[in-house]
């Protein structure tokens, strides 16, 4: 199941709600543009975000993902696009990070550190930051205090560590960080990058895999995901 899992998402132009724009904007709250600096990039996928850090930086990043075909789609990439002297792809569970103390300048985990949940990804990398290093993630959170009962239910079981925005702005100080900067994702980088062809992808996959009853439970989860959205 989960190979079935990752071909749904192998051709996908993002594996995650997000912009080059909004990766843009969150690198540039940092002031890092002008130096030579290392980036770890966490949960990395197939890179889009990577791609879009490395063409910004004077310096290099390390890449992890377990998946290694999204890894080598992200290392065809850096290459097509003349980039692979800054990008080091590295197979690695971002459950079990192997690095220096105080070896990258930033860390970045966007659309990826639900994973390991968002308290629980501020610790596990505070030891691998420079003094006075970044970290730059993007979750999920709850904007309103009354969730509808179907949307409750969803992420309960989907991301159940998911709290507010108050209260991760809480977590972020209470483990020893100074927040910078925040911002909500436009509704736009849900749509056009993400759920528009993650839906047509769900599509061709039905097809595919019609006679598979666990396949199609799996695709009837992330197709309820999209229409609780909407």
């Amino acid at each position: 199941m989960n190979e079935i899992f990752y071909e749904v998402f192998d051709t996908m132009p993002r594996l995650g709600p997000g912009s080059a724009e909004a990766t843009k904007k969150a690198f540039k709250a940092t002031g890092l543009g002008s130096k030579r600096i290392e980036i770890l990039d966490i949960g990395c996928g197939t890179g889009a975000q990577t791609l879009v850090l490395a063409k910004m930086i004077n310096g290099k990043i390390i890449a992890t993902d377990n998946y290694q075909p999204f890894l080598d789609t992200l290392a065809d990439q850096a290459s097509t696009e003349n980039l692979s002297d800054k990008i080091i792809c590295k197979n690695m569970d971002m459950a079990k990070l192997e690095f220096e103390e105080n070896q990258f300048d930033l860390i970045w985990a966007e659309g990826s550190i639900y994973h390991i949940g968002f308290a629980n990804g501020l610790r596990k990398i505070k030891s691998f930051l420079k003094p006075n290093g970044y970290a730059a993630f993007s979750d999920l959170n709850w904007f309103k205090r009354n969730h509808p009962k179907e949307l409750a239910a969803f992420f309960a079981n989907e991301c159940p560590d998911m709290v507010s925005v108050e209260e991760n702005i809480k977590l972020i100080a209470d483990n020893g960080y100074k927040l910078i900067d925040f911002f909500r994702l436009d509704e736009s980088v849900f749509w056009e990058p993400y759920y528009t062809p993650l839906e047509k992808r769900l599509s061709t996959m039905r097809k595919k895999f019609a006679d598979n009853e666990d396949a199609l439970a799996m695709f009837a989860e992330l197709q309820l995901e999209i229409d609780l959205y909407r």
